[in-house]
């Protein structure tokens, strides 16, 4: 399935002809900003998702966004995937506001002739809170069912079932669980 009129007419909507997208007739998207530009990219959203005045940027040839059942992703947040690269979104995750979620750092960096700074993948696991505010950059796996603190940016791979913090972020417990209801 693809976007549906209201859809469109709620959001800012531009894609190129050769990617595939593939939404969940469930999916809630209200005041987005969505676009693909490249060959052979894919869009992926689950059954439940909601999606609210955020941005989805998929720029190169053969780029994925996937998000899972049941996410609610808020205001202000930022996916950008680039450079043939993959982001995914596992079920049951909640991204605050002003997230941001890169997987390139938008401009080569070469040493000696040889780029030192090649865009990765970006893997979030089930059952994830991420708080207001937080940066996850390329390369990051941040396991099930763990949170990542307000402000936070994220260099490196979180352990599931556990609490993230600071600049760079650093495990500060480890073990939890979190629900979202009391």
């Amino acid at each position: 399935m693809s976007f549906t009129l209201i859809q469109r007419l709620r959001n800012k909507i531009k894609i190129d002809n050769s990617s595939t997208i593939e939404i969940d007739k469930s999916v809630k998207i209200v005041g987005c900003r969505i676009l693909i530009r490249g060959k052979k990219s894919h869009l992926v959203m689950k059954s439940g998702t909601r999606l609210r005045n955020m941005t989805i940027e998929i720029i190169g040839d053969n780029c994925s966004v996937t998000i899972g059942k049941n996410c609610m992703i808020g205001d202000g947040c930022y996916l950008s995937v680039k450079e043939g690269t993959h982001l995914v979104i596992g079920d049951e995750c909640g991204l605050s506001r002003n997230i941001k979620l890169m997987t390139s750092d938008g401009h080569p960096i070469f040493k000696d002739g040889k780029r030192i700074n090649e865009a990765k993948d970006i893997v979030l696991g089930s059952h994830i809170w991420i708080a207001d505010n937080v940066t996850i950059l390329k390369g990051c796996i941040i396991g099930d069912g763990s949170v990542v603190g307000i402000n936070s940016t994220v260099t490196k791979d979180v352990p599931s079932a556990s609490i993230t913090v600071g600049n760079p972020a650093q495990v500060v417990q480890e073990n939890i669980e979190w629900r979202d209801k009391f």
